[in-house]
């Protein structure tokens, strides 16, 4: 899906159309004429968003369709553009923080609210399809030994830090609404700011152990919070938006396909997520086996 023809005129004067993909990359010649029907699926460069990914794509090769996959291409702010370009036709995003990216200034915090949001601020020529129970939440983590030194449970209660604060994410989250200015604005709270390019990963967790950082957005589903005992700030005012993954699809996705992935929406849990995560994290597992064991338990390939 999501192909180019390209008219090659020929010395005989007939018109030959070649397929070519809209990812980069691709050989033009590779197919022999006609449409592609292959279904490219995309992931964040991050490893729990790859799990899911894969899971689409493996679900789908079983009910025999071609799929490319074109994972850990980078943050929002690189692969929303592919996706509204067409380049792209599958990807698992999350409800809140996508709709954020449409609507900086959305007033939905809900669930229900957040995700009749996001179909309404989905681009012409994508849509979302139906919402996990499973959610994966940006949340403010602090070390254990920080959060008693300071008396913190909620996110308000930074206030009380008279220390300099500095906030430890990717770059991309110093001008998001979750980032300093989104924390000044709904709690008052000042923080400087230090890029750490790892999706909430290792790097951000050993900033966070060693006082270089004292505050950083990770996923609730991140396992590492509970690995490394760290405490995640209670939001009271809802900074942070309802976070339920949902596939956003091309409407180059048909209708059987996206019931494939319906059912995988509606089969995942939230401790599903955080087991997946835990797979890969604590294990090492490659996301293709953790994938096909998750889909062969629950009966969808």
């Amino acid at each position: 899906m999501n192909s180019t023809r390209l008219n090659l005129g020929l010395a005989t004067g007939l018109a030959a159309l070649l397929t070519v993909s809209a990812c980069g990359g691709s050989d033009p010649l590779a197919n022999d004429g006609g449409s592609s029907d292959t279904i490219v699926v995309g992931s964040q460069d991050y490893y729990s968003n790859e799990i899911v990914a894969e899971i689409y794509a493996q679900a789908l090769e079983a009910e025999g369709l071609d799929v490319d996959r074109q994972f850990r291409i980078g943050q929002r702010e690189a692969y929303v553009p592919e996706l509204e370009s067409g380049s792209i036709d599958l990807f698992p995003e999350y409800s809140g923080p996508l709709l954020q990216y449409w609507e900086s200034k959305t007033p939905a915090r809900l669930s229900d609210d957040v995700y009749a949001a996001l179909q309404k601020a989905t681009p012409d020529g994508l849509r979302a399809l139906e919402q996990s129970p499973a959610t994966d939440q940006d949340s403010y983590v602090v070390t254990r030994e920080f959060a008693e030194k300071w008396d913190l449970s909620t996110i308000a209660d930074l206030a009380k830090v008279t220390d300099p604060l500095t906030l430890g994410g990717n770059s991309e989250g110093e001008s998001r609404p979750n980032g300093p200015k989104g924390l000044k604005s709904a709690y008052g709270v000042s923080v400087d700011f230090t890029p750490i390019e790892d999706g909430g990963g290792p790097l951000t967790v050993k900033a966070l152990a060693d006082d270089d950082i004292q505050l950083a957005i990770l996923y609730t589903a991140d396992p590492s919070i509970r690995e490394n005992d760290l405490v995640t700030l209670e939001d009271t005012k809802g900074l942070f938006l309802a976070s339920h993954v949902v596939p956003i699809a091309s409407d180059d996705v048909d209708k059987d396909a996206a019931a494939v992935i319906d059912k995988i929406s509606a089969a995942m849990s939230a401790d599903d997520l955080v087991r997946l995560n835990q797979l890969s994290v604590e294990e090492e597992r490659p996301a293709k086996s953790i994938a096909a064991d998750w889909l062969e338990a629950e009966d969808l390939a």
